[in-house]
């Protein structure tokens, strides 16, 4: 590969991996529409399936990558819909959220349908394959994290 491909490569990586993640997540929301979901709902719903333990609202605003502010309103209509329930922790101002059977079950078909799309977006790939973009992502995401630098409250 000559310099002004590699150059080429380069400049269009950036926008071609977010084209592409945005595509992905596209076609998971209108996947997912006959549930009644779009990212703002059904990705707060597997970070807390996921999580280990009941989520307080500041840890999963921080993992969905949302404002506090934004994240209440999305809580209240989630527990409006009895997706998940609030429940005070130690310290009477923290609350953490916990899905509900209801959200349970949602989360059991939002899981389905995202395990179907990698089945078939997937398919033409080998494990080394993505083993290795895997790899290049993960490097990336950690240089991203350095340039970055630490965000306000990350000191000790």
């Amino acid at each position: 590969m000559d310099e002004s491909s590699s150059m080429n490569i380069r400049q269009v990586f950036g926008r071609r991996l977010g084209r592409t993640a945005r595509r992905w997540r596209r076609v998971v929301d209108e996947r997912l529409l006959p549930f009644g979901l779009t990212d703002a709902t059904w990705l707060p719903l597997l970070y807390l399936a996921r999580g280990k333990t009941p989520m307080r609202q500041k840890d999963l605003a921080e993992s969905v990558g949302i404002e506090g502010s934004t994240l209440v309103r999305l809580i209240d209509s989630l527990d409006h819909a009895g997706l998940i329930e609030r429940r005070t922790a130690g310290d009477r101002r923290a609350r953490i959220l916990q899905l509900t059977e209801r959200g349970l079950a949602l989360v059991e078909q939002v899981e389905a349908v995202a395990a179907a799309l990698r089945q078939e977006i997937l398919a033409g790939f080998s494990d080394e394959e993505l083993a290795i973009t895997l790899n290049v992502i993960e490097r990336i995401s950690a240089a991203l994290a350095v340039a970055r630098g630490p965000k306000p409250g990350d000191e000790g």
